[in-house]
């Protein structure tokens, strides 16, 4: 084979993975696909009720410990954080957070702690989901088949927060926040009896949650639902990267309460933005979502907030706030308006 030739091939095969070197898990995932002829026998969940991914290992303060644990302990986290300070420290460190259940890719493990992308969480960042940090402790291996292919429902939780039971309903195993969504087994009066990670059968109270086929809204929500559920949340403090009942950032709020109806949003604001359809500020409805941005509303977008209707919406605004209603003329917000978006048909 001349020079020229073998260069051409070496060229050709290098651009062909570059769509692989770009992203370091993907060469891993798509050998997996393979190895299992083409659907994976097994795949990867949080195993804990709320788990935080980092944008590094290494970087969590002796505060940060109960978050870090399996299983974890949200409440004694988020009260240690009982200054602004304690909590703003988390911008930048943080990325996000998966609910109980959740599934995810693993990309590489170093020591302890393994780099993830969740799968349900769409981002520019990976076309796998979005990428982060935990502790290996805190995921679980299950059964493909059983855990998306035998259930024909799932329980979505609606309460803020309830208790996952053994099966007998008396001891308890974790507590479990809005939004988590788990395999039915079988209704037995009071309790909904769901498939877990780790736990096999476990049951929770039916009237903390809603049941719906897999992949489809629990509800064909109206705005006026969307601002609803969003109101159980006022007085609940900011957190950053928060997806759960524990604490929202701002897009981890409006995603996590469509994402509870079944409609996927991506999980950044910024991306938040260029979903959906463009609404004028006139039309604005309730449950559409506003979005903010630098330079007076000409710059990047940093923040969304969910219209409630009267000129009024409903936020996770930053570090030492609360999920709280404001007239959308607050000053500081309404010049940096940069427009408004619909995720539900009309």
């Amino acid at each position: 084979m001349n020079r020229y030739k073998k260069g051409f091939l070496s060229l050709l095969a290098l651009l062909l993975l570059l769509p692989l070197l770009a992203f370091p898990g993907a060469r891993a995932a798509e050998a997996a696909v393979s190895a299992n002829g083409g659907t994976p026998k097994t795949r990867t969940v949080i195993g804990v009720s709320v788990a935080t991914l980092w944008k590094s290992p290494g970087l969590a303060r002796s505060i940060d410990a109960p978050s870090l644990a399996a299983p974890v302990d949200m409440k004694a986290w988020t009260q240690a954080m009982n200054t602004t300070a304690k909590r703003r420290w988390l911008t930048g460190k943080t990325e996000t957070q998966a609910l109980y259940g959740r599934e995810v890719k693993i990309v590489q493990t170093k020591g302890s702690w393994s780099q993830v992308v969740v799968t349900d969480q769409s981002t520019s960042k990976s076309r796998y989901g979005y990428p982060g940090w935990l502790p290996t402790a805190q995921l679980r291996t299950v059964s493909a088949g059983e855990w998306t292919g035998t259930s024909a429902a799932e329980v979505v939780i609606s309460a803020k927060t309830t208790t996952l039971y053994k099966a007998d309903g008396k001891s308890r195993l974790l507590d479990l926040s809005f939004g988590t969504r788990l395999p039915v087994v079988s209704a037995a009066g009071e309790w909904m009896q769901v498939r877990t990670p780790q736990y096999g059968t476990a049951r929770v109270s039916a009237k903390d949650v809603t049941v719906t086929a897999p992949g489809t809204p629990a509800l064909s929500p109206t705005g006026a639902q969307l601002v609803e559920t969003g109101r159980a949340f006022l007085g609940l403090p900011y957190l950053w990267a928060g997806t759960s009942a524990y604490g929202f950032d701002c897009s981890g709020f409006t995603g996590a309460i469509y994402a509870y109806y079944g409609i996927p949003l991506p999980r950044d604001a910024s991306e938040q933005a260029l979903a959906g359809k463009s609404v004028a500020k006139p039309d604005l409805q309730p449950g559409d979502l506003m979005f903010f941005a630098h330079q007076n509303g000409r710059g990047s977008v940093h923040h969304v907030a969910m219209y409630i209707g009267d000129g009024k919406m409903m936020h996770s605004p930053k570090a030492g706030r609360t999920v709280e209603i404001i007239p959308i003329s607050t000053a500081g917000y309404a010049n940096e308006f940069s427009g408004a978006r619909r995720y539900l048909n009309d």
